[in-house]
C-alpha cells in the first residue's frame, strides 16, 4: 500500500519554484527589512525602503497606461532608479529595456522603435541625446529621474500611498522580464528576450558560483546594461539579500577607497579595469583586504596580471557569459587560474555546454574544436521580433549556438579560440564587424573594408579596420576615427588601420578574414 502523502490539489495547481522578478525581490524585502540593500552616492536603501520605492514607481507607470507586456525603456548612468525601473515594471509584468548609454543618437533611436518601447526614463545627462531624436520615436511618455526638464514629466516622489499601489502581476518563467540588445552581424542590433526563469537561474548559478550570502557587500562599477554588470553579480548579490554598492561609472580610485570603506567583499569587472586599476600609483597601499573575490568576465585574464592580485590576497573567479545567457556560462575557478590559464573553466551548475561539428554532431573527444553550444534554464527565449535569427541560433534540442569555436581538454576544462561570427570583444564590450563594416563603407576613399580583432594588452582586443582605397585616395587613422565616431559608439571605432591594395578572397569571394589576422602591418 502506498505511503506517499497526498498533496492538497492537482499537481499542475503547486506553484512554480521559480520565482519572477518582483515576487524574489518582495521577499528578500519581507525577510530582511531592514538590512543595507543599496548604496549610491554615500545615501543607503534599505530592502523595505527599496521595495517601498519600488512599489511606488509600479503606480507611477501603471498611471501613464503602463501594462503586461508594455515596454519600459531607461537611458542612463548607473543609478538606484534603474533598478527601481527594473522591479517596478516586473511588478507590473511589463518588459524593460536598458539602452546603452555609449551609443549614438541613430543607435538609440533603432533599438527603442525595434523593442516599442512605450515609455522612457532617462537622466539628466542623457535627456538631451533623447531630445535630438525624440521627433523620430515612438514613446508615449517620456519621464526625468533627476529633476524637472522642459518636455519632461518630472518623476514625482516615491512615496504613494499604500492603497495606491497596483496589485502584483502573476508572472509565468518563461514570460519576458527584459530585452537586452546586442551587436548585430547584420548592421543592427538583435534584442535578446530574457525571461524571468533565465534571471531565476543565473542568480542561483551567481550565487552558488560566488558563494554568495546576506553578508555580502558587492561593489557594482560596470554599466547596468550590460549583462555583466547587471547579472554577473548585483541581481544575484540582491538575490541572496547583500548589500549593493553602486557606482556610476567606473574610477579606479573610487573603487579602491570604497572597497576599503565599505568593507566591500566581492566585485565584478573586465581584465582592463583590473589592469588599469593595478597600475594606479595607489594600488600597493590601498586597502583590499576584505575583497574575498573578484569575479571577471569579458576576456581571459593573462597570468601577469593574475599575479598581480595574488599577491595581494585577491582571488579572481573567471568567466564566460554572453547576453544570450543573461550571463553565466562556465567558471574558472581562482585556484585553477594559472594551469588552466586562458581556458573559459567548466560549466556554471545549471548550464549545460557541449560540442558540435559543423553537421550539428556532438563532439566528445578531446582538443577537437567544435561550436560550443549552450542549454539552460540561464539561455534566453529568443530574440525579439527576430524568429529567423532565433530559429537560427537553437537547434532542435534546444541547445543555443553561441557561434564561438572551442575545444575541451581531458580536464573538462574548455578553451574558447574562434569566433563563427568574428566577434571583436574589446574591454568587456561586444563588437560586431559588420555592423562598423557598414558605416566604414560610407567614407568616400574607402573601396573595400573589413573589420577584425587583434590582442591588445589593455583592451583584450582592439578593432583594426583593413581598407583598400579608392584611385588616388588617401586615409589616416584619424580621419577614418573622425567620421566612424558620427555613426558608432566609441567602442566600436578603430583603433588601427591597415592599408591593402585588395581584399584576400576565397574562390565565391568571401574575405578571409583568417588571413588578415595573420597580417600585422599597422600604419
Amino acid at each position: 500500500m502506498s505511503t506517499q502523502p497526498q498533496w492538497p490539489g492537482s499537481r499542475a495547481a503547486v506553484p512554480s519554484p521559480v520565482l519572477g522578478l518582483a515576487v524574489w525581490l518582495r521577499r528578500v524585502a519581507q525577510r530582511y527589512p531592514a538590512r543595507p540593500a543599496l548604496t549610491c552616492d554615500d545615501t543607503t536603501w534599505t530592502y523595505a525602503e527599496l521595495q517601498a520605492r519600488i512599489e511606488a514607481l509600479a503606480a507611477v507607470l501603471a498611471a501613464r497606461g503602463v501594462k503586461a507586456g508594455d515596454r519600459v525603456g531607461y537611458l542612463g548612468f548607473n543609478d538606484p532608479h534603474f533598478l527601481v525601473a527594473l522591479f517596478a515594471s516586473a511588478r507590473l509584468n511589463a518588459i524593460f529595456v536598458p539602452l546603452n548609454f555609449r551609443l549614438t543618437r541613430p543607435e538609440i533611436a533603432f533599438i527603442a522603435n525595434d523593442a516599442g518601447v512605450s515609455l522612457l526614463l532617462a537622466d539628466a545627462h542623457h535627456r538631451p541625446v533623447i531630445d535630438g531624436i525624440r521627433s523620430g520615436l515612438r514613446c508615449a511618455h517620456y519621464l526625468s529621474v533627476d529633476g524637472p526638464a522642459t518636455g519632461w514629466d518630472a518623476l514625482p516622489p516615491l512615496d504613494v500611498a499604500p492603497e495606491a499601489v497596483p496589485p502584483e502581476v502573476q508572472t509565468e518563467p518563461d514570460e519576458v522580464a527584459l530585452i537586452m540588445y546586442t551587436s548585430g552581424t547584420t548592421g543592427h542590433p538583435k534584442g535578446a528576450m530574457l525571461t524571468h526563469g533565465n534571471f531565476w537561474t543565473n542568480n542561483l548559478n551567481g550565487i552558488l558560483s560566488n558563494g554568495l550570502s546576506c553578508d555580502d557587500i558587492t561593489l557594482n562599477f560596470a554599466p547596468l546594461f550590460h549583462v555583466g554588470g547587471l547579472c554577473s553579480v548585483s541581481l544575484p548579490a540582491m538575490g541572496a539579500g547583500g548589500h549593493l554598492v553602486l557606482h556610476r561609472a567606473w574610477d579606479a580610485e573610487a573603487v579602491m577607497r570604497d572597497i576599503a570603506k565599505y568593507r566591500v567583499s566581492v566585485t565584478f569587472a573586465v581584465p582592463s579595469m583590473l589592469l588599469f586599476m593595478s597600475q594606479h600609483p595607489g594600488f600597493e597601499a590601498a586597502d583590499l583586504s576584505t575583497l574575498r573575490t573578484i569575479a571577471v568576465g569579458g576576456a581571459p585574464m593573462p597570468v601577469p596580471l593574475l599575479q598581480r592580485y595574488a599577491a595581494r590576497g585577491i582571488p579572481v573567479n573567471q568567466g564566460f557569459g554572453m547576453t544570450e545567457t543573461c550571463a553565466t556560462v562556465s567558471l574558472l575557478v581562482p585556484e585553477r587560474g594559472i594551469d588552466k590559464q586562458g581556458s573559459c573553466g567548466t560549466p556554471a551548475l545549471l548550464t549545460e555546454v557541449r560540442l558540435t561539428d559543423y553537421d550539428g554532431q556532438p563532439i566528445t573527444q578531446p582538443h577537437v574544436k567544435g561550436e560550443l553550444c549552450i542549454r539552460g534554464g540561464n539561455v534566453m527565449k529568443g530574440y525579439w521580433n527576430r524568429p529567423d535569427a532565433t530559429a537560427a541560433s537553437f537547434d532542435s534540442e534546444g541547445w543555443f549556438r553561441s557561434g564561438d569555436v572551442a575545444y575541451v581538454d581531458e580536464d573538462g576544462f574548455y578553451f574558447i579560440c574562434d569566433r563563427l561570427k568574428d566577434m571583436v570583444i574589446s574591454g568587456g564590450e561586444n563588437v560586431y564587424p559588420a555592423e562598423v563594416e557598414s558605416v566604414l563603407y560610407r567614407h568616400p576613399a574607402i573601396a573595400e573594408v573589413a573589420v577584425i580583432g587583434a590582442p591588445d594588452e589593455r583592451w583584450g582586443e582592439r578593432v583594426v579596420a583593413v581598407a583598400a582605397l579608392k584611385p588616388g585616395a588617401s586615409l589616416t587613422l584619424d580621419e577614418l576615427q573622425a567620421f566612424a565616431r558620427e555613426g558608432l559608439a566609441g567602442y566600436k571605432v578603430p583603433r588601427e588601420l591597415r592599408l591593402v591594395d585588395a581584399l584576400p578572397r576565397n574562390p565565391t569571394g568571401k574575405v578571409l578574414k583568417g588571413k588578415l589576422r595573420e597580417q600585422n602591418q599597422p600604419i
